[in-house]
């Protein structure tokens, strides 16, 4: 099921997309799955962020091939992050690099979307708090990176969040194949199998850090093959079984 999140007639509501048809749902799917019985054609709406989380916890250094190409060790727990939801953009939307901007780059990941209030979840129950899987780009800028020390600033641009372009919730996250273009280029590529902390131990891991809500997203970690983006670029994240993630670059102003 891909459920999206969509602006018609000025109007901002959730459905799911089935054949080039919009199946519009009645209220949110973070409370339950229900159609109100009308339909819109897939041209006929804007696909937005698949869902506005109340936080983005994102997780770094979480593949080895990226941990080699950093020069920097394997966390011996996940190392976590907050963006936050004033990043988020959704697919087709610009990524617009911030004024004395010197070093922006693209970092492909698989983005989890947590279905229900999550506190303390246990490995085994972790499947019971998911919605579903949407492709993320975790946007960063390098110089700032490294000049901070901490990542906040360095993550937390407005736009600095593409994710997209829909939820899906029929899918094994476990050896998904990820891929990252730059204007048509294949930069990244990996599979999640590759990952150092997978899906059930990231959820179960920050659930006992903080309270997870319905909505909210974990960036999963990017592999190796980062690099910087430029104005004019176009930056894609692929996703087997899930779907693309397509944004454009541009300068402030």
């Amino acid at each position: 099921m891909k459920i999206v999140r969509f602006l018609a007639h000025r109007k901002v509501r959730y459905g799911v997309l089935k054949d080039n048809t919009v199946h519009c749902l009645r209220g949110s799917p973070f409370l339950r799955i229900e159609f109100d019985g009308s339909t819109c054609e897939r041209d006929e709406v804007r696909l937005l962020a698949p869902c506005y989380p109340s936080k983005i916890v994102a997780i770094g250094l979480n593949y080895r091939s990226h941990a080699e190409e950093t020069g920097l060790p394997v966390p011996p727990v996940p190392l976590i992050f907050l963006k936050p939801s004033t990043a988020v953009i959704g697919p087709d939307d610009k990524i617009v690099l911030p004024r004395n901007w010197k070093r922006v780059d693209y970092e492909g990941e698989l983005g989890v979307v947590i279905g229900k209030k999550a506190k303390d979840v246990p490995k085994e129950r972790v499947n019971d708090y998911m919605l579903g899987y949407t492709c993320f780009n975790d946007v960063s800028e390098r110089v700032n990176q490294r000049d901070d020390v901490q990542w906040t600033r360095a993550k937390s641009y407005d736009t600095f969040a593409p994710m997209g372009p829909w939820i899906e919730t029929e899918v094994n996250p476990d050896n998904l194949k990820i891929e990252t273009y730059l204007n048509g280029e294949l930069r990244q590529s990996a599979r999640t199998s590759d990952l150092i902390y997978g899906v059930t131990e990231l959820v179960s891991f920050i659930s006992g850090v903080m309270t997870l809500l319905p909505g909210d997203v974990i960036a999963t970690g990017t592999p190796a093959g980062i690099g910087k983006m430029k104005p004019g670029d176009v930056v894609e994240v692929r996703i087997e079984g899930i779907g693309t993630l397509r944004n454009s670059v541009v300068e402030k102003g």
